[in-house]
């Protein structure tokens, strides 16, 4: 019993940081504060469509000189889209491809909440869903003031194959 929460401390206890969270649906998600290259407003941009995209990729966006791939998050967990609003953001990131490159990435979320301070004792680890679900893309989840916000690996949430596809694109 100590070996299974030794395990679950260290699987979490370095998740310990400030997370930027924002809203998908009706569910709070958080990504790492380091991860965030800035957030833009989704109705100030021109998303340009690419074809042969996955279908969760919205298309580009040329933010200062960068062609950026924009994926909506919506989309790509199976919700419906809606309608761009003035709450809606894209989200820049940076992630990790599997070739070890940095690429950056926006991410169209319905809107964006506050940064959070989170503390290893507040974060549990993800829930076992069975291998009818694949969760690798959660890193755990938060309980912070009375909510739940499930805190999310940018460099998980999209395969490996589909992050090529969106991001050659750009190529």
């Amino acid at each position: 019993m100590a070996e299974a929460a030794t395990a679950e401390k260290k699987q979490t206890g370095d998740l310990a940081g400030k997370y930027l969270t924002f809203n998908v649906g009706s569910e709070v998600y958080g990504i790492s504060i380091m991860q965030i290259k800035e957030i833009i407003g989704a109705s100030t941009q021109e998303i340009h469509e690419v074809p042969r995209m996955p279908s969760f990729a919205k298309g580009v966006v040329n933010l200062r000189d960068h062609v950026i791939p924009v994926v909506s998050l919506r989309l790509r967990f199976g919700l419906e889209e809606t309608e761009i609003t003035d709450r809606t953001c894209i989200v820049v990131t940076e992630v990790n491809s599997s070739s070890g490159r940095k690429v950056l990435m926006g991410l169209v979320v319905d809107s964006v909440s506050e940064v959070l301070q989170v503390s290893e004792d507040e974060i549990e680890p993800p829930p076992e869903f069975g291998a009818a679900l694949d969760a690798a893309y959660i890193l755990g989840i938060a309980k912070v003031k009375g909510s739940v916000n499930i805190l999310l690996d940018i460099d998980k949430v999209l395969a490996a194959d589909e992050l090529k596809a969106v991001t050659a694109a750009v190529e």
